[in-house]
């Protein structure tokens, strides 16, 4: 009597388990995708702390010797002069310093979940 329809209870439940793997499956790899993410997030901020870290340290030791070379070598009357000329050129370091860092925090994290959860959302929606 049969002729191989999915038309009974065995059919719905068959249907059902299969839109449930897939449902499963397509969890399974947004999870796993955050999870690839989360672990470069936090290399990414280890890499970024221990750059800024360096920065700090070592344009101090770099201010600190300079300034201390250059005051001893100046005549007394040009060392006022070659303390703000110095102070300036350090400024400007620390500005080009704070944009290098700035634009290396610019990424925003997790941009491969956040992105595949508005395409999943945008082809569900487009089923309707």
């Amino acid at each position: 009597m049969r002729d191989g329809a999915n038309h009974g209870p065995n059919g719905l439940a068959s249907l059902l388990g299969r839109v449930g793997r897939l449902a499963l499956g397509g969890i399974q790899n947004r999870v796993e995708l955050l999870a690839v993410e989360w672990q470069e997030e936090r290399l990414r901020f280890a890499g970024l702390l221990f750059r800024a870290l360096a920065l700090l340290f070592l344009t101090a030791m770099a201010v600190l010797l300079l300034t201390a070379t250059v005051i001893f070598i100046v005549p007394r009357d040009s060392r006022v002069f070659v303390m703000v000329l110095l102070t300036v050129l350090y400024l400007c370091g620390a500005v080009v310093a704070w944009l290098a860092l700035k634009s290396a925090l610019k990424r925003e994290p997790f941009e491969a979940s956040i992105d595949q959860v508005k395409k999943d959302r945008l082809w569900l929606e487009s089923l309707k």
